[in-house]
Protein backbone atom coordinates (compact mmCIF):
# COMPACT_ATOMS: atom_id res chain seq x y z
CA UNK A 1 0.00 0.00 0.00
CA UNK A 2 1.22 3.46 -0.91
CA UNK A 3 0.94 6.19 1.74
CA UNK A 4 1.14 9.91 1.04
CA UNK A 5 1.27 12.72 3.58
CA UNK A 6 -0.35 15.85 2.18
CA UNK A 7 -1.16 19.31 3.50
CA UNK A 8 -4.84 20.00 2.87
CA UNK A 9 -7.32 22.39 4.48
CA UNK A 10 -10.86 21.15 5.01
CA UNK A 11 -11.95 23.25 2.05
CA UNK A 12 -9.33 21.64 -0.20
CA UNK A 13 -10.24 18.19 1.09
CA UNK A 14 -13.76 18.72 -0.20
CA UNK A 15 -12.35 19.02 -3.74
CA UNK A 16 -9.92 16.10 -3.42
CA UNK A 17 -11.02 13.27 -5.72
CA UNK A 18 -11.06 9.86 -4.07
CA UNK A 19 -13.11 6.70 -3.85
CA UNK A 20 -13.51 7.24 -0.12
CA UNK A 21 -12.96 10.09 2.32
CA UNK A 22 -12.47 9.08 5.95
CA UNK A 23 -12.89 11.95 8.41
CA UNK A 24 -11.99 11.52 12.08
CA UNK A 25 -14.38 13.54 14.25
CA UNK A 26 -13.15 14.30 17.79
CA UNK A 27 -15.01 15.55 20.82
CA UNK A 28 -15.65 19.29 20.66
CA UNK A 29 -15.26 19.54 16.88
CA UNK A 30 -14.49 23.08 15.69
CA UNK A 31 -16.80 23.46 12.69
CA UNK A 32 -16.15 25.67 9.67
CA UNK A 33 -18.30 26.74 6.74
CA UNK A 34 -17.00 24.16 4.27
CA UNK A 35 -19.23 21.30 3.12
CA UNK A 36 -17.39 18.73 5.24
CA UNK A 37 -17.68 20.71 8.47
CA UNK A 38 -21.35 21.45 7.80
CA UNK A 39 -22.04 17.72 7.22
CA UNK A 40 -20.23 16.68 10.41
CA UNK A 41 -21.89 19.35 12.56
CA UNK A 42 -25.34 18.45 11.26
CA UNK A 43 -24.76 14.73 11.84
CA UNK A 44 -23.67 15.31 15.43
CA UNK A 45 -26.52 17.73 16.15
CA UNK A 46 -29.13 15.30 14.78
CA UNK A 47 -27.70 12.42 16.81
CA UNK A 48 -26.83 10.37 13.73
CA UNK A 49 -23.13 10.47 14.59
CA UNK A 50 -21.55 9.76 17.96
CA UNK A 51 -17.99 10.89 18.54
CA UNK A 52 -17.24 7.77 20.59
CA UNK A 53 -14.16 6.08 19.02
CA UNK A 54 -15.16 3.77 16.18
CA UNK A 55 -18.74 4.99 15.68
CA UNK A 56 -19.46 5.40 11.95
CA UNK A 57 -21.75 7.33 9.65
CA UNK A 58 -21.62 6.55 5.90
CA UNK A 59 -22.67 8.99 3.20
CA UNK A 60 -22.66 8.66 -0.60
CA UNK A 61 -22.02 11.41 -3.17
CA UNK A 62 -22.45 14.32 -0.81
CA UNK A 63 -23.06 17.70 -2.47
CA UNK A 64 -19.93 19.84 -2.37
CA UNK A 65 -17.57 16.90 -1.71
CA UNK A 66 -15.64 15.30 -4.58
CA UNK A 67 -15.06 11.93 -2.91
CA UNK A 68 -17.54 9.21 -3.84
CA UNK A 69 -18.03 7.96 -0.29
CA UNK A 70 -17.70 9.86 2.96
CA UNK A 71 -17.13 8.07 6.27
CA UNK A 72 -17.45 10.20 9.38
CA UNK A 73 -15.82 8.35 12.27
CA UNK A 74 -15.87 9.22 15.95
CA UNK A 75 -12.38 9.73 17.37
CA UNK A 76 -13.24 10.53 20.99
CA UNK A 77 -10.44 12.33 22.79
CA UNK A 78 -8.18 12.07 19.69
CA UNK A 79 -5.55 10.09 21.62
CA UNK A 80 -3.47 7.62 19.58
CA UNK A 81 -5.52 4.73 20.98
CA UNK A 82 -8.80 6.41 20.00
CA UNK A 83 -7.42 7.24 16.56
CA UNK A 84 -6.43 3.61 16.07
CA UNK A 85 -9.92 2.44 17.04
CA UNK A 86 -11.50 4.93 14.65
CA UNK A 87 -9.33 4.02 11.68
CA UNK A 88 -9.77 0.29 12.31
CA UNK A 89 -13.54 0.77 12.16
CA UNK A 90 -13.39 2.84 8.96
CA UNK A 91 -10.98 0.52 7.18
CA UNK A 92 -13.04 -2.47 8.22
CA UNK A 93 -16.09 -0.87 6.62
CA UNK A 94 -14.18 -0.19 3.40
CA UNK A 95 -12.56 -3.61 3.20
CA UNK A 96 -15.75 -5.21 1.91
CA UNK A 97 -15.95 -2.77 -0.99
CA UNK A 98 -14.43 -3.69 -4.34
CA UNK A 99 -14.45 -0.13 -5.66
CA UNK A 100 -12.14 1.70 -3.27
CA UNK A 101 -8.65 2.10 -4.70
CA UNK A 102 -7.75 5.55 -3.37
CA UNK A 103 -8.79 6.83 0.02
CA UNK A 104 -8.16 10.11 1.81
CA UNK A 105 -7.77 9.95 5.58
CA UNK A 106 -8.53 13.36 7.06
CA UNK A 107 -6.79 14.05 10.38
CA UNK A 108 -6.98 17.83 10.38
CA UNK A 109 -10.20 17.95 12.37
CA UNK A 110 -8.23 16.65 15.37
CA UNK A 111 -7.57 19.50 17.83
CA UNK A 112 -3.83 18.89 18.35
CA UNK A 113 -2.19 16.51 15.93
CA UNK A 114 0.40 14.36 17.70
CA UNK A 115 3.04 12.38 15.75
CA UNK A 116 1.87 9.31 17.70
CA UNK A 117 -1.68 9.79 16.41
CA UNK A 118 -0.43 9.96 12.81
CA UNK A 119 1.54 6.77 13.37
CA UNK A 120 -1.44 5.03 14.94
CA UNK A 121 -3.63 5.97 11.97
CA UNK A 122 -1.21 4.74 9.30
CA UNK A 123 -0.37 1.50 11.09
CA UNK A 124 -4.09 0.82 11.57
CA UNK A 125 -4.64 1.30 7.82
CA UNK A 126 -1.82 -1.08 6.99
CA UNK A 127 -2.82 -3.74 9.49
CA UNK A 128 -6.48 -3.74 8.47
CA UNK A 129 -5.57 -4.01 4.79
CA UNK A 130 -3.14 -6.91 5.37
CA UNK A 131 -4.14 -10.27 3.89
CA UNK A 132 -2.09 -13.48 3.81
CA UNK A 133 -1.87 -14.95 0.30
CA UNK A 134 1.47 -16.78 0.00
CA UNK A 135 0.18 -20.36 -0.01
CA UNK A 136 -3.17 -19.72 -1.70
CA UNK A 137 -3.58 -20.85 -5.31
CA UNK A 138 -5.76 -17.85 -6.14
CA UNK A 139 -5.29 -14.52 -4.44
CA UNK A 140 -6.92 -11.31 -5.55
CA UNK A 141 -4.77 -8.20 -5.37
CA UNK A 142 -5.70 -5.74 -2.66
CA UNK A 143 -8.16 -3.20 -4.04
CA UNK A 144 -7.05 -0.29 -1.87
CA UNK A 145 -3.77 0.91 -3.36
CA UNK A 146 -3.24 4.39 -1.91
CA UNK A 147 -4.09 6.25 1.28
CA UNK A 148 -3.55 10.01 1.35
CA UNK A 149 -3.16 11.27 4.92
CA UNK A 150 -4.45 14.84 5.01
CA UNK A 151 -3.12 17.19 7.72
CA UNK A 152 -3.05 20.96 8.33
CA UNK A 153 0.76 21.09 8.37
CA UNK A 154 3.76 18.80 8.13
CA UNK A 155 5.62 20.06 11.20
CA UNK A 156 3.93 17.76 13.73
CA UNK A 157 2.98 15.01 11.30
CA UNK A 158 6.18 14.19 9.41
CA UNK A 159 8.00 12.31 12.19
CA UNK A 160 4.96 10.20 12.94
CA UNK A 161 4.43 9.51 9.24
CA UNK A 162 8.02 8.37 8.66
CA UNK A 163 8.01 6.12 11.70
CA UNK A 164 4.65 4.64 10.74
CA UNK A 165 5.71 3.72 7.21
CA UNK A 166 8.81 1.90 8.48
CA UNK A 167 6.86 0.22 11.25
CA UNK A 168 4.11 -0.93 8.89
CA UNK A 169 6.67 -2.63 6.66
CA UNK A 170 8.21 -4.34 9.68
CA UNK A 171 4.87 -5.57 11.01
CA UNK A 172 3.89 -6.88 7.58
CA UNK A 173 7.14 -8.88 7.33
CA UNK A 174 6.70 -10.30 10.83
CA UNK A 175 3.13 -11.35 10.03
CA UNK A 176 4.15 -12.88 6.73
CA UNK A 177 6.74 -15.24 8.20
CA UNK A 178 4.74 -16.07 11.30
CA UNK A 179 1.67 -16.94 9.21
CA UNK A 180 3.49 -19.25 6.83
CA UNK A 181 2.92 -22.98 7.38
CA UNK A 182 5.91 -24.78 8.87
CA UNK A 183 6.84 -26.45 5.57
CA UNK A 184 7.05 -22.98 4.01
CA UNK A 185 9.00 -21.48 6.92
CA UNK A 186 11.73 -23.99 7.75
CA UNK A 187 14.91 -22.83 9.51
CA UNK A 188 16.62 -22.73 6.11
CA UNK A 189 13.87 -20.61 4.58
CA UNK A 190 13.88 -18.33 7.61
CA UNK A 191 17.61 -17.86 7.11
CA UNK A 192 16.86 -16.98 3.49
CA UNK A 193 14.52 -14.21 4.67
CA UNK A 194 17.32 -12.88 6.87
CA UNK A 195 19.70 -12.91 3.91
CA UNK A 196 17.21 -10.83 1.94
CA UNK A 197 17.26 -8.29 4.76
CA UNK A 198 21.04 -8.28 4.43
CA UNK A 199 20.64 -6.62 1.04
CA UNK A 200 19.15 -3.53 2.68
CA UNK A 201 21.27 -0.53 3.79
CA UNK A 202 23.40 -1.00 6.93
CA UNK A 203 22.29 -4.61 7.53
CA UNK A 204 24.61 -7.61 7.41
CA UNK A 205 23.57 -11.24 7.78
CA UNK A 206 25.49 -14.32 8.86
CA UNK A 207 24.00 -17.83 9.03
CA UNK A 208 25.59 -20.65 11.03
CA UNK A 209 24.77 -24.32 10.50
CA UNK A 210 25.08 -27.49 12.66
CA UNK A 211 28.86 -27.77 12.35
CA UNK A 212 29.48 -24.20 13.48
CA UNK A 213 26.97 -24.58 16.33
CA UNK A 214 28.66 -27.76 17.51
CA UNK A 215 32.04 -26.00 17.42
CA UNK A 216 30.60 -23.19 19.56
CA UNK A 217 29.44 -25.75 22.12
CA UNK A 218 25.73 -24.91 21.92
CA UNK A 219 24.69 -28.26 23.36
CA UNK A 220 21.23 -27.16 24.47
CA UNK A 221 20.32 -25.80 21.02
CA UNK A 222 21.71 -28.89 19.29
CA UNK A 223 19.73 -31.15 21.64
CA UNK A 224 16.40 -29.62 20.61
CA UNK A 225 17.21 -29.90 16.89
CA UNK A 226 18.43 -33.50 16.92
CA UNK A 227 14.95 -35.02 16.61
CA UNK A 228 14.20 -33.56 13.16
CA UNK A 229 15.52 -34.00 9.63
CA UNK A 230 15.41 -30.23 9.10
CA UNK A 231 18.86 -28.75 9.81
CA UNK A 232 19.06 -25.97 12.38
CA UNK A 233 20.19 -22.47 11.57
CA UNK A 234 21.62 -19.80 13.86
CA UNK A 235 20.95 -16.44 12.25
CA UNK A 236 22.98 -13.35 13.11
CA UNK A 237 21.68 -9.98 11.85
CA UNK A 238 23.67 -6.78 12.32
CA UNK A 239 22.29 -3.30 11.84
CA UNK A 240 25.22 -0.85 11.91
CA UNK A 241 23.87 2.64 12.38
CA UNK A 242 26.50 4.00 14.81
CA UNK A 243 30.25 3.87 15.31
CA UNK A 244 31.74 0.39 15.78
CA UNK A 245 32.79 1.35 19.29
CA UNK A 246 29.14 1.77 20.33
CA UNK A 247 27.90 -1.29 22.19
CA UNK A 248 24.95 -2.92 20.43
CA UNK A 249 21.49 -3.69 21.68
CA UNK A 250 20.89 -7.40 21.10
CA UNK A 251 17.49 -8.85 20.20
CA UNK A 252 17.07 -12.61 20.47
CA UNK A 253 14.04 -14.19 18.80
CA UNK A 254 12.93 -17.74 19.55
CA UNK A 255 12.76 -19.50 16.19
CA UNK A 256 11.06 -22.85 16.74
CA UNK A 257 9.53 -23.16 13.28
CA UNK A 258 7.27 -25.99 14.46
CA UNK A 259 6.83 -27.36 17.96
CA UNK A 260 5.26 -30.78 18.44
CA UNK A 261 6.53 -30.84 22.01
CA UNK A 262 8.99 -33.59 21.11
CA UNK A 263 8.72 -36.80 23.14
CA UNK A 264 6.60 -34.83 25.64
CA UNK A 265 4.19 -34.44 22.75
CA UNK A 266 1.40 -31.88 22.69
CA UNK A 267 -2.31 -32.73 22.30
CA UNK A 268 -3.48 -32.88 18.67
CA UNK A 269 -6.09 -30.15 19.09
CA UNK A 270 -4.82 -26.82 17.76
CA UNK A 271 -1.31 -28.19 17.26
CA UNK A 272 -1.35 -26.48 13.85
CA UNK A 273 -0.92 -23.20 15.73
CA UNK A 274 2.54 -24.31 16.80
CA UNK A 275 3.78 -22.89 13.50
CA UNK A 276 3.49 -19.62 15.43
CA UNK A 277 6.23 -20.73 17.86
CA UNK A 278 8.69 -18.71 15.80
CA UNK A 279 6.86 -15.40 16.27
CA UNK A 280 9.76 -14.14 18.38
CA UNK A 281 12.08 -14.72 15.41
CA UNK A 282 9.56 -13.11 13.06
CA UNK A 283 9.42 -10.02 15.29
CA UNK A 284 13.21 -9.67 15.08
CA UNK A 285 13.05 -9.87 11.27
CA UNK A 286 10.29 -7.28 11.26
CA UNK A 287 12.20 -4.96 13.56
CA UNK A 288 15.25 -5.09 11.31
CA UNK A 289 13.05 -4.29 8.30
CA UNK A 290 11.85 -1.18 10.12
CA UNK A 291 15.40 -0.23 11.11
CA UNK A 292 16.48 -0.40 7.47
CA UNK A 293 13.70 2.04 6.63
CA UNK A 294 14.32 4.53 9.46
CA UNK A 295 18.15 4.33 9.70
CA UNK A 296 18.54 5.30 13.39
CA UNK A 297 22.01 6.01 14.83
CA UNK A 298 22.30 2.78 16.80
CA UNK A 299 23.96 -0.62 16.57
CA UNK A 300 21.60 -3.58 16.85
CA UNK A 301 22.33 -7.30 16.63
CA UNK A 302 19.59 -9.86 16.06
CA UNK A 303 20.10 -13.50 17.03
CA UNK A 304 17.67 -16.20 15.89
CA UNK A 305 18.20 -19.82 16.97
CA UNK A 306 15.94 -21.62 14.47
CA UNK A 307 14.99 -25.30 14.47
CA UNK A 308 12.05 -27.69 14.76
CA UNK A 309 11.11 -29.65 17.89
CA UNK A 310 10.12 -33.10 16.65
CA UNK A 311 9.82 -36.61 18.22
CA UNK A 312 12.25 -38.34 15.83
CA UNK A 313 14.30 -41.42 16.63
CA UNK A 314 17.21 -39.23 17.79
CA UNK A 315 15.06 -36.84 19.81
CA UNK A 316 16.01 -35.88 23.34
CA UNK A 317 14.17 -37.77 26.07
CA UNK A 318 12.83 -36.68 29.46
CA UNK A 319 15.69 -37.13 31.91
CA UNK A 320 18.48 -36.48 29.40
CA UNK A 321 21.24 -34.12 30.54
CA UNK A 322 22.88 -31.73 28.08
CA UNK A 323 25.68 -29.19 28.39
CA UNK A 324 24.89 -25.64 27.33
CA UNK A 325 27.32 -23.20 25.71
CA UNK A 326 27.82 -21.59 29.13
CA UNK A 327 29.08 -24.92 30.54
CA UNK A 328 26.03 -25.33 32.77
CA UNK A 329 24.39 -28.73 32.55
CA UNK A 330 20.62 -29.01 32.12
CA UNK A 331 18.31 -31.90 32.99
CA UNK A 332 15.53 -31.99 30.42
CA UNK A 333 12.48 -33.05 32.41
CA UNK A 334 10.07 -31.93 29.69
CA UNK A 335 11.02 -31.79 26.01
CA UNK A 336 8.14 -29.37 25.39
CA UNK A 337 10.05 -26.72 27.33
CA UNK A 338 12.45 -26.41 24.41
CA UNK A 339 12.31 -22.67 23.80
CA UNK A 340 14.35 -21.88 26.87
CA UNK A 341 16.97 -24.41 25.74
CA UNK A 342 17.63 -22.67 22.42
CA UNK A 343 17.44 -19.24 24.06
CA UNK A 344 19.95 -20.02 26.81
CA UNK A 345 22.69 -20.74 24.26
CA UNK A 346 21.78 -17.60 22.33
CA UNK A 347 22.06 -15.59 25.55
CA UNK A 348 25.53 -16.99 26.16
CA UNK A 349 26.50 -16.12 22.59
CA UNK A 350 25.17 -12.57 23.13
CA UNK A 351 27.60 -12.02 26.01
CA UNK A 352 30.56 -12.11 23.62
CA UNK A 353 29.10 -9.08 21.82
CA UNK A 354 29.55 -6.94 24.95
CA UNK A 355 26.01 -5.62 24.60
CA UNK A 356 24.44 -2.45 25.89
CA UNK A 357 21.34 -4.53 26.63
CA UNK A 358 19.81 -7.85 25.60
CA UNK A 359 16.10 -8.47 25.01
CA UNK A 360 14.82 -11.95 24.17
CA UNK A 361 11.39 -12.37 22.60
CA UNK A 362 9.63 -15.71 22.80
CA UNK A 363 6.28 -17.48 22.68
CA UNK A 364 7.52 -19.22 25.79
CA UNK A 365 4.76 -20.31 28.15
CA UNK A 366 1.06 -21.05 28.23
CA UNK A 367 1.23 -19.83 31.82
CA UNK A 368 1.77 -16.28 30.54
CA UNK A 369 -1.39 -16.58 28.44
CA UNK A 370 -3.30 -17.59 31.58
CA UNK A 371 -1.81 -14.68 33.52
CA UNK A 372 -2.15 -11.85 30.99
CA UNK A 373 -4.36 -13.10 28.16
CA UNK A 374 -3.92 -11.49 24.77
CA UNK A 375 -3.68 -7.87 25.90
CA UNK A 376 -0.20 -7.46 27.35
CA UNK A 377 3.06 -9.34 26.81
CA UNK A 378 4.90 -10.52 29.91
CA UNK A 379 8.02 -8.50 30.79
CA UNK A 380 10.80 -9.84 33.01
CA UNK A 381 14.11 -8.08 33.61
CA UNK A 382 17.18 -8.02 35.84
CA UNK A 383 17.65 -4.28 35.20
CA UNK A 384 15.27 -1.55 36.36
CA UNK A 385 16.23 1.03 33.71
CA UNK A 386 15.84 -1.52 30.92
CA UNK A 387 12.47 -2.68 32.24
CA UNK A 388 11.21 0.91 32.50
CA UNK A 389 12.36 1.67 28.94
CA UNK A 390 10.53 -1.35 27.55
CA UNK A 391 7.39 -0.60 29.54
CA UNK A 392 7.36 3.01 28.27
CA UNK A 393 7.88 1.79 24.72
CA UNK A 394 4.96 -0.57 25.11
CA UNK A 395 2.65 2.24 26.19
CA UNK A 396 3.78 4.75 23.55
CA UNK A 397 3.53 2.17 20.73
CA UNK A 398 0.11 0.80 21.84
CA UNK A 399 1.84 -2.60 22.15
CA UNK A 400 1.80 -2.90 25.95
CA UNK A 401 3.61 -5.26 28.28
CA UNK A 402 3.38 -5.94 32.03
CA UNK A 403 6.26 -6.32 34.48
CA UNK A 404 6.36 -9.73 36.14
CA UNK A 405 8.36 -10.80 39.23
CA UNK A 406 11.74 -12.51 39.33
CA UNK A 407 12.06 -13.35 43.03
CA UNK A 408 14.82 -15.88 43.72
CA UNK A 409 12.33 -18.12 45.54
CA UNK A 410 10.77 -18.98 42.18
CA UNK A 411 13.99 -20.74 41.17
CA UNK A 412 13.72 -23.38 43.90
CA UNK A 413 11.73 -25.69 41.64
CA UNK A 414 14.50 -25.70 39.03
CA UNK A 415 16.91 -27.60 41.26
CA UNK A 416 18.06 -30.98 39.94
CA UNK A 417 19.75 -33.99 41.51
CA UNK A 418 21.45 -34.84 38.24
CA UNK A 419 22.45 -31.51 36.63
CA UNK A 420 23.12 -27.89 37.48
CA UNK A 421 19.52 -26.99 36.68
CA UNK A 422 16.29 -28.55 35.43
CA UNK A 423 14.51 -27.07 32.43
CA UNK A 424 11.12 -26.92 34.19
CA UNK A 425 9.75 -26.48 37.69
CA UNK A 426 6.20 -27.23 38.83
CA UNK A 427 3.00 -25.90 37.24
CA UNK A 428 2.68 -22.94 39.59
CA UNK A 429 4.15 -19.68 38.28
CA UNK A 430 5.27 -21.31 35.04
CA UNK A 431 5.96 -18.05 33.20
CA UNK A 432 8.15 -16.85 36.07
CA UNK A 433 10.10 -20.09 36.51
CA UNK A 434 10.82 -20.11 32.76
CA UNK A 435 12.20 -16.59 33.06
CA UNK A 436 14.24 -17.61 36.12
CA UNK A 437 15.80 -20.37 34.01
CA UNK A 438 16.84 -17.83 31.36
CA UNK A 439 18.14 -15.40 33.98
CA UNK A 440 20.87 -17.91 34.89
CA UNK A 441 22.42 -17.27 31.48
CA UNK A 442 22.12 -13.47 31.58
CA UNK A 443 24.08 -12.60 34.71
CA UNK A 444 26.71 -10.50 32.92
CA UNK A 445 24.52 -7.92 31.16
CA UNK A 446 21.28 -5.96 31.35
CA UNK A 447 18.63 -8.43 30.18
CA UNK A 448 14.91 -8.51 29.59
CA UNK A 449 12.59 -11.28 28.48
CA UNK A 450 9.30 -10.70 26.65
CA UNK A 451 6.91 -13.64 26.81
CA UNK A 452 4.60 -13.06 23.84
CA UNK A 453 2.72 -16.37 23.98
CA UNK A 454 -0.58 -14.55 24.46
CA UNK A 455 -0.04 -11.62 22.10
CA UNK A 456 1.82 -12.99 19.06
CA UNK A 457 -1.18 -14.52 17.30
CA UNK A 458 -4.95 -14.89 17.42
CA UNK A 459 -6.97 -18.09 17.25
CA UNK A 460 -10.44 -18.82 15.93
CA UNK A 461 -12.04 -17.09 12.94
CA UNK A 462 -9.40 -14.32 13.04
CA UNK A 463 -6.52 -16.82 13.24
CA UNK A 464 -3.24 -15.23 12.28
CA UNK A 465 -0.16 -13.43 13.50
CA UNK A 466 -0.48 -9.97 15.07
CA UNK A 467 3.02 -8.70 14.29
CA UNK A 468 3.59 -7.94 17.98
CA UNK A 469 5.88 -6.85 19.53
CA UNK A 470 7.57 -5.13 16.55
CA UNK A 471 6.03 -1.79 17.51
CA UNK A 472 7.24 -2.07 21.10
CA UNK A 473 10.76 -3.09 20.03
CA UNK A 474 11.05 -0.26 17.52
CA UNK A 475 9.99 2.39 20.04
CA UNK A 476 12.40 0.90 22.57
CA UNK A 477 15.30 1.04 20.11
CA UNK A 478 14.54 4.60 19.03
CA UNK A 479 14.44 5.52 22.70
CA UNK A 480 17.90 4.01 23.10
CA UNK A 481 19.19 6.33 20.37
CA UNK A 482 17.99 9.31 22.38
CA UNK A 483 19.56 7.90 25.56
CA UNK A 484 22.94 7.42 23.85
CA UNK A 485 22.87 10.92 22.37
CA UNK A 486 21.92 12.45 25.72
CA UNK A 487 24.85 10.72 27.41
CA UNK A 488 27.41 12.00 24.89
CA UNK A 489 29.22 15.29 25.61
CA UNK A 490 28.51 18.09 23.15
CA UNK A 491 31.59 18.81 21.04
CA UNK A 492 32.36 22.40 20.13
CA UNK A 493 32.46 22.97 16.39
CA UNK A 494 35.59 24.82 15.22
CA UNK A 495 33.64 26.55 12.48
CA UNK A 496 29.96 27.40 12.30
CA UNK A 497 28.35 27.51 8.90
CA UNK A 498 25.17 29.45 8.21
CA UNK A 499 22.10 27.26 8.13
CA UNK A 500 20.79 26.37 4.69
CA UNK A 501 17.34 27.72 3.97
CA UNK A 502 14.71 25.12 3.18
CA UNK A 503 11.16 25.16 1.92
CA UNK A 504 8.79 22.67 3.56
CA UNK A 505 7.43 20.11 1.13
CA UNK A 506 3.74 20.13 0.45
CA UNK A 507 3.53 16.35 0.49
CA UNK A 508 5.55 13.25 1.24
CA UNK A 509 5.23 9.84 -0.33
CA UNK A 510 6.24 6.47 1.07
Amino acid sequence: MDFELKTLTRTLICSEKADALIVLIPEGLTAGDDALSVLAALAIKSGDLEVKPGKLLNAYRVTGIAATRVLLVGAGDASPKSVRTAVNAAMGALKASNNVQRAVLCLNALPTLQPEAVRAAIVACSETAYAYTTTKSKSAAAKLQQVVVAVDGLANAQAGFDKAVGLAKGIDLAKEWANRPANHATPTLLAGAAKELGKLPRIKTEVLGPKEIEKLGMGAFLAVAQGTAEPLRFIVLRYEGAAKAEAPVVLIGKGITFDTGGISIKPAAEMDEMKFDMCGAASVLGTFRALAELQPALNVVGLIPACENMPGDRAIKPGDVVTSMSGQTIEILNTDAEGRLVLCDALTYAARLKPRAVVDIATLTGACVVALGGVRSGLFSNNEALAESLARAGESSLDPCWRMPLDDDYAEGLKSNFADVANVAGRAGGAVTAAKFLQRFAADFAWAHLDIAGTAWKSGAAKGATGRPVALLLDFLLGQVQAVQAAQPVKASPKTRPARKSTPAAKTRA
